[in-house]
């Protein structure tokens, strides 16, 4: 028998945030996936817009299971959705997230269970608060520096959720990047799903507090890293505005990859710090 996956999806006042045609359309291609053993679990913050009603409906012709209470944000929900879930596999949509392709989570499965994997990423399609869309392509060297796979785009096994104790929830915006930072260097086991399967759209808090993205950055580097090195706050800093790492720091982190990838890695982090460093001096000019 193929093991159940959970899909997990926060909501709050979809009719309010004009998201119900988002939304129907999560729902009406999650409904068409070939794989047979799929439950969905939304996970509502009391709504008070009519959102529930709508739910309710959704609930009723059998397309989910919903459960309404206030929460702390979408990474309680999602600590609470896994709590819930039934599934060997969890995967998190927002509400105007969907997979486009309907025999994705069959080949996914396969790919993890063929493996023995702990979880799976892939590329995505990014569509962009302006309106234009972009391929996120997964940079997992580049995993301690910034989010390196659409979150949208990974499978997580439940027991490694538990075990790892969730996601931390005094991250709002970024606890995402903290927890695939914390499961690459337990060493769990990952595999690239090379297809592209699903659509999401950008979030706008962190694009509308720049600060707080980057305050709760330095937040995860002094959490994970202060073990492994000094962590000041002018590390700190260089590290979240430019993804410059002390080298004695890089040593270190490299060595959770496999010793082939090694070169590669300090390729990879150098890039992504010019990149940063670029980006900043362009904003300056503006």
């Amino acid at each position: 028998m193929e093991p159940f996956v959970t899909i997990i999806t926060p909501t709050y006042n979809l009719l309010e945030n004009n998201l119900a045609d988002d939304f129907n359309l999560l729902i009406s291609l999650l409904d068409l996936q070939t794989y047979p053993n799929i439950e969905h679990l939304v996970i509502d913050n009391a709504s008070n817009d009519g959102t529930i009603e709508m739910l309710k409906n959704y609930k009723n012709l059998g397309f989910f299971k919903f459960y309404s209470e206030r929460d702390t944000g979408k990474f309680n929900a999602y600590n609470k959705g896994v709590m819930r879930a039934k599934g060997k596999y969890v995967a998190f949509l927002s509400c105007d997230d969907f997979i486009h392709d309907i025999t994705s989570i069959y080949d996914i499965v396969n790919v993890l269970e063929a493996n023995n994997a702990d979880f799976s990423f892939a590329p995505a399609y990014c569509r962009h608060p302006d309106g234009f869309v972009f391929l996120f392509a997964p940079a997992m060297h580049n995993a301690f520096q910034v989010m390196p796979c659409a979150r949208q785009a990974m499978f997580f096994k439940k027991s490694m959720i538990e075990k790892e104790n969730y996601f931390d929830e005094k991250f709002k915006t970024m606890s995402d990047f903290d927890f695939i930072m914390r499961i690459i260097m337990k060493g769990y086991k990952p595999v690239y799903f090379d297809g592209n399967y699903v659509t999401y759209k950008l979030g706008t808090k962190p694009l509308q507090n720049p600060q707080r993205s980057e305050e709760e950055s330095k937040a995860i580097y002094y959490k994970n890293f202060r073990s492994l090195y000094p962590m000041d706050d002018n590390v700190l800093d260089q590290m979240a505005q430019y993804s410059a790492f002390p080298q004695p720091l890089l040593e270190k982190l490299s060595r959770y990859f496999p010793e082939a990838d090694r070169e590669l890695f300090f390729a990879r982090c150098e890039e992504m710090h010019q990149l940063r460093v670029n980006a900043k001096n362009a904003q300056q000019q503006q």
